[in-house]
């Protein structure tokens, strides 16, 4: 197998969690402000959902506001998510640095594809250094479509890359990799789903886990 891992963000990387209902809280107290909320946070069913774009995501959790509110309440959402981010509420998962230093000493090349917006994406990036070890982190801003297929494909074309893994937590990630021809390696952690991950070639439940299945796969193919 060829020296590339292309990882999710968001439930992968980053523990979400920890600013998701911060900020959550944040913005929904701020449309109460504006007399456009006036129940709890919705919470539950953004965990539901995570992992697909925003746009969708406002979408689902305010059906009955216009196009234009649910803009305004994306850009302020990204607001407290970055502000949270830099403030250090968040954290990468147990074991992220320690794989990504095990990656590059053994001549992997490492690249981040995400659902998440480039604001966001940047904050994270730049709060916990990942440039250190990440080729290129890519958002799906960055193509036309909101596929994550898509963008793991734009990913594969500039860099040239003929075979490696994608590692993430939801559907869309290991639907990624299938769609590309490549490994599908699934995260049980915070926001995955049994019958998602039962579609991925590999489950692990700890980022170190990646160091066994990425040796088997290299002996695999020698």
């Amino acid at each position: 197998m060829s020296q590339s891992v292309i990882f999710d963000m968001d439930g992968t990387l980053f523990q979400t969690d920890k600013i998701l209902e911060l900020s959550l809280d944040d913005t929904f107290n701020h449309l109460r402000s504006l007399n456009k909320w006036n129940e709890a946070a919705p919470i539950d069913i953004y965990r539901s959902i995570m992992g697909i774009p925003l746009p969708k995501v406002w979408e689902a959790l305010l059906p009955d506001h216009s196009k234009e509110e649910r803009e305004q309440t994306d850009a302020y959402f990204l607001d407290r998510l970055v502000e949270n981010i830099r403030r250090g509420k968040g954290a990468l998962y147990p074991n992220a640095e320690e794989i990504f230093r095990y990656l590059k000493d053994n001549d992997y090349s490492i690249y981040i594809a995400s659902n998440g917006l480039t604001e966001y994406l940047q904050a994270i990036v730049s709060y916990y250094n990942l440039d250190r070890w990440v080729t290129e982190t890519f958002s799906i801003q960055q193509i036309q479509t909101l596929n994550k297929g898509d963008l793991v494909q734009s990913i594969i074309k500039k860099y040239d890359i003929k075979k490696a893994a994608v590692i993430g937590d939801r559907l869309s990630d290991i639907n990624a990799a299938k769609d590309n021809g490549l490994i599908a390696i699934g995260c049980n952690f915070d926001f995955a789903q049994a019958d998602e991950l039962a579609q991925a070639d590999y489950v692990i439940n700890d980022l170190i886990e990646l160091k066994e299945i990425l040796h088997e796969l290299k002996r695999v193919e020698v």
